[in-house]
Parts: structure tokens; C-alpha cells; sequence
């Protein structure tokens, strides 16, 4: 796979979208728990099996016009969502955006994000 190819910008979005200060993981997609579920043997190698890539999905534009960009974040409480996903976006973006760049592919960028719960903080006993 290329260092333009969809392995790569799943993981360059999920690194900027995790340093987002609210955010306090990515959730993966359905398909990805089902699979994990439905797998023969289970490495825990990751927090609950799963890879902070499988809550991007990252796909090529229908027309082939650029990358389309989707994060699923889960977001800490006490942080504003809509600023949060707001700072996901823009981040994520212009994370796509410069690793395209860096490796001479000039190509839009659309990025959308979905806040999919906001976790409770622990309980101070």
C-alpha cells in the first residue's frame, strides 16, 4: 500500500483526532465490532481489541474527486461537543491535507464527524 492509501490516512486521522483535547476515543463502526466478534481467536493487544483506526473511515469520492473522511468519536464529559467536533474536524483535515501533500497528491478533503456518546468521568471515591 502506498503512503497515500487509505491504511495510511486512517492512521493519520485517528492520530489527529485523538490529540484533540475533549475527545476521549474513537468508536468503531459496526462492521468492525461484528468482525472482531465473529473472529476465531482474540488478540488484546489494543484497549478492547480494536485499533483507534477502526473508528475512520476513510473512502475515495465517487467521482474521484478526493477523500471523503469520517470520524466516530466518543467525547469526555465536560467539554462542549459541538466545538469539539468542530476542532476534530479542522484537525483531521489539515492533517489529510498536509500528508497528501507531503507526498505530492494535491486532492480535496472532506471530513465528517460524529459524536457517538460522551463517556462519564470516573466516579471520585
Amino acid at each position: 500500500m502506498t503512503a497515500t492509501g487509505t491504511t495510511a490516512l486512517l492512521g493519520v486521522a485517528a492520530e489527529a483526532a485523538l490529540a484533540v483535547p475533549g475527545v476521549a476515543g474513537l468508536q468503531p463502526r459496526l462492521a468492525h465490532c461484528l468482525a472482531a466478534a465473529a473472529a476465531p481467536t482474540r488478540t488484546d493487544t489494543a484497549p478492547h481489541g480494536m485499533p483507534p483506526e477502526a473508528g475512520i473511515r476513510a473512502d475515495r469520492a465517487p467521482d474521484g474527486s478526493g477523500w471523503r473522511i469520517e470520524v466516530r468519536c466518543v467525547l469526555a464529559e465536560g467539554h462542549r461537543a459541538l466545538d469539539t467536533a468542530r476542532n476534530v474536524h479542522d484537525r483531521v483535515r489539515t492533517a489529510v491535507s498536509s500528508h497528501l501533500a507531503t507526498h505530492g497528491v494535491a486532492e480535496p478533503v472532506t471530513v465528517a464527524v460524529t459524536v457517538t456518546r460522551i463517556a462519564a468521568r470516573p466516579a471520585m471515591v
